[in-house]
């Protein structure tokens, strides 16, 4: 018997897909003795903590993470010529995670954050620390997928393309954005003497493809807490705005980029100014990126084949591809009266707030996503105490925001960032303040289909019992869910020869239409 090998056009597309993640939370405990050269505490005003990965690495079924929880302490002394000093700690950590599937070869990536962080007052020279740590792995794997697109071989073979569109991944690295900038002291703020506190944050973040280049914009807000040489405490905040040019090989205008970013390393130092006083605040912050840019392109794939003169055999594959849905940003405004707690001191003056976006849950609905969270806020406040001038509140407000996403399923990808666009405190009265808060979403939905794709292709001659069976011209009545191409493979029929017999201009058929079917040759 003769057989007759087709070839497939094929074309390679660049995919990604995460093979392994797993998420578990820590409980990080531990007790601190104040140095020696830090003075005695009396109450803690504010506090905050880091989450530092040091290395994940994959064996069989297993990731071992390594890291440490970096956290700083602003507290009440009891010392009158220095009412505000900072303490600083870390507590190491070594979590096992079980990923099946894994191998020692895998590459992995590690992020870790700060769900809660509690510091208490042992005694006077003793710190208690407990914090609760999020850590997620993931596993995530570049492949090629042969996709076929076109066909070479005999004549009288009928092959159905399906368009799609897909997103394949062009450009996937880490990188990072080095911000360097001096601000010099506005005249009417004393020089300062020692920084006791300093926050830096991120605001408004852009990233825009270029032909093989990437532009990044912002702004770094920054914040201080500072002694000035008579013992004063000041604060100062400013945004130190950013923007540059990145080398990107192979990054194109038109791709869409998924990038997850955060500040890493950060130094905030003092420097004199042309006439030797302590003025100048110079900053110097990792922009830490991982960067995914893929391209969305159009194809049309080879989903099915038959014969008209040959008998032919298909080889089918189910492959995943993926789409974007969508890519938008969605903003909230939060509001909430807060009230000093029991034991607290009345309010005077605002010295400093600071607050973040906690992403606590995404739920997928019909066509929509509903992002549920929290906003930690603390304040810094001047208090109507002498004996302790300075006090401080802390308080959550929780959120939940609804975005709409049309085509959006359980097992679709969502990439979101989630930031604090602006927040505003302020007095109400010496008890109670009002917060105003906006956090920013970024949210990049990619869809998974699953599509069946010939993969080979062989032919062998007509059965020839087989055609012997069908009629040689009949009348065929259009039922539910035919096409022309399922009716002409049922009859061995080329779908422009049905066309051209029934003088049909589209493809569109009505359910109950006649169709003329005539052999091939008659």
């Amino acid at each position: 018997m003769e057989v007759f090998l087709l070839e497939l056009v094929k074309k390679n597309i660049h995919m990604d897909f995460i093979k392994a993640k797993a998420a578990t939370q820590l409980v990080l405990e531990d007790d601190m003795n104040l140095p020696d050269v830090k003075p005695d505490m009396d109450c803690i005003c504010l506090e905050k903590g880091n989450v530092v990965i040091e290395e994940a690495k994959a064996y069989a079924d297993s990731v071992t993470v390594r890291g440490r929880l970096v956290f700083q302490v602003l507290y009440h002394t009891d010392e009158e010529s220095h009412a505000l000093a900072t303490v600083e700690g870390k507590i190491a950590f070594e979590e096992k995670l079980h990923m099946p599937g894994i191998t020692a070869a895998d590459t992995v990536k590690a992020e870790g954050s700060v769900e809660d962080l509690s510091i208490g007052i042992i005694n006077s020279r003793k710190l208690s620390i407990q914090s609760v740590v999020n850590l997620v792995v993931c596993a995530e794997e570049i492949y090629d997928e042969e996709v076929p697109i076109g066909l070479r071989g005999e004549e009288g073979i009928e092959y159905r393309r399906s368009p799609m569109e897909m997103a394949k991944v062009a450009v996937s690295k880490n990188d990072i954005y080095r911000i360097r900038d001096e601000v010099l002291l506005p005249n009417n703020y004393p020089n300062i003497f020692q920084v006791l506190w300093s926050n830096l944050s991120l605001d408004d973040v852009e990233f825009r493809p270029l032909d093989e280049k990437l532009s990044v914009r912002g702004e770094l807000k920054v914040q201080l807490i500072y002694e000035c040489v008579e013992g004063r405490i000041h604060s100062f905040e400013t945004s130190i705005p950013f923007s540059g040019n990145m080398d990107c090989s192979g990054c194109r205008e038109s791709m869409i980029p998924t990038i997850s970013y955060g500040l890493g390393q950060q130094e905030v130092s003092i420097r004199p100014d042309r006439d030797g006083e302590e003025r100048v605040v110079a900053v110097d912050a990792m922009l830490d990126m991982a960067l995914k840019m893929y391209e969305e392109a159009k194809v049309e794939l080879i989903t099915d084949v038959y014969g008209v003169k040959a008998e032919v055999i298909p080889v089918e594959k189910e492959v995943s591809i993926r789409r974007l849905l969508t890519r938008t940003t969605g903003k909230q405004k939060v509001t909430e009266h807060v009230k000093v707690g029991a034991g607290s001191s009345s309010i005077l003056q605002l010295l400093h707030s600071e607050g973040r976006v906690l992403l606590d849950k995404v739920e997928v609905g019909k066509n929509a996503i509903t992002l549920k969270g929290s906003i930690p806020i603390q304040v810094l406040y001047i208090s109507g105490d002498d004996r302790k001038p300075y006090d401080a509140l802390r308080t959550q407000i929780p959120y939940k925001y609804e975005m709409e996403i049309n085509g959006i399923e359980a097992d679709d990808t969502l990439d979101v960032q989630a930031s604090l666009e602006q927040m505003q405190v302020s007095i109400l009265d010496g008890e109670e303040l009002d917060v105003k808060a906006v956090p920013v979403f970024t949210v990049t939905a990619f869809g998974q289909e699953r599509k069946k794709l010939v993969s080979d292709i062989t032919t062998e001659p007509l059965d020839t019992k087989k055609l012997g069976v069908l009629p040689g011209m009949a009348i065929y009545t259009v039922k539910p869910g035919d096409s022309l191409w399922s009716i002409g493979k049922k009859y061995y029929i080329s779908v422009d020869r049905l066309k051209k017999i029934n003088e049909l201009s589209s493809d569109d058929l009505q359910i109950g239409q006649k169709l003329l079917i005539v052999k091939e040759g008659i």
